[in-house]
């Protein structure tokens, strides 16, 4: 005969363990729910021969219950006590965040957090006749603490990351908005991800990074294009027209951001036919060389 306890005053842990103790698919088992001084305590029996199949199924349901109902517990306590500085507000969006990433790396994800459990669980029931849920938890679990932990973290880096990234764009809004245009019309090519940019008079300007003084430039990297980027809040036209030979990469939505209004994409004019034909052509350049 195998019998365990487990111990907990959560009415919901409670509830969920008991129902899912009714479902058992295997005779000989018996439950009864007692209170004793500082606990409700659950208690399962088995009187059948097939300890290893009880013991497994006991662990899959201990493990889904910790899943289910500590899982943001833990989250959320982590947020608060290693990222108190961040205020309400934030650590909602972080929060919400988790879960998310939790979500869009469903299958494989969550089979990797249930096993870092499951296993612990089984180890712990295998050689103790009790189990006080919180204690087993915050001191047993050290492996799927430490995956908690990874995860809170990586999630508020992305968020300090994706908040630095809006005050920048933020910021060169203010700057666009504030001064007056220095030319009518300039014309980007962005081509396999580099940018060409033309005068109104389609003359080629040069990036050198020597001729533009990059004091617009932020930390936040674009890629090759920082100085395309900084070209354009230099020379600061009224209009910029994107030919945009290609699909739409991460520079390319930062920036619709930033210049807004004043961006149009055109795909089908004589300067894009043009860059395109050059772009078929440099697949047959290389092959030869």
């Amino acid at each position: 005969m195998k019998s365990f306890c487990i111990k907990t005053n959560n009415e919901k842990i409670i509830s969920y363990l008991l129902k899912d103790f009714q479902k058992i698919d295997l005779n000989n088992v018996f439950f009864i729910n007692r209170t004793f001084k500082n606990y409700q305590n659950i208690i399962i029996h088995y009187t059948g021969k097939n300890i290893s199949s009880f013991l497994s199924i006991l662990s899959d349901i201990i493990t889904n219950c910790i899943l289910y109902y500590y899982e943001p517990i833990l989250i959320k306590r982590n947020i608060n006590y290693n990222y108190f500085y961040f205020d309400d507000i934030e650590k909602k969006i972080i929060e919400n965040n988790c879960y998310n990433c939790l979500t869009n790396n469903n299958e494989q994800n969550y089979k990797y957090r249930k096993n870092e459990i499951w296993v612990s669980v089984l180890d712990y029931i295998n050689n103790n006749k009790s189990m006080i849920l919180d204690g087993f938890i915050n001191f047993r679990l050290q492996n799927y603490n430490n995956t908690i932990d990874e995860l809170v973290d990586y999630n508020v880096k992305q968020y300090v990351i994706e908040k630095e990234y809006n005050e920048f764009i933020s910021l060169l809004q203010i700057y666009i908005n504030s001064q007056i245009p220095n030319c009518s019309i300039l014309h980007l090519i962005y081509m396999n991800g580099e940018s060409i940019i033309l005068d109104e008079d389609k003359n080629t300007i040069n990036l050198d990074d020597e001729i533009f003084n990059a004091k617009y430039l932020s930390d936040i990297s674009f890629s090759s294009n920082d100085y395309a980027l900084n070209s354009l809040l230099t020379l600061l036209p009224k209009k910029i027209i994107l030919h945009l030979i290609g699909d739409k990469d991460e520079f390319i939505e930062t920036l619709q951001l930033i210049f807004n209004d004043r961006l149009f994409i055109c795909t089908e004019c004589d300067i894009c036919k043009t860059y395109k034909l050059l772009q078929k052509k440099q697949p047959a350049i290389k092959d030869n060389l």
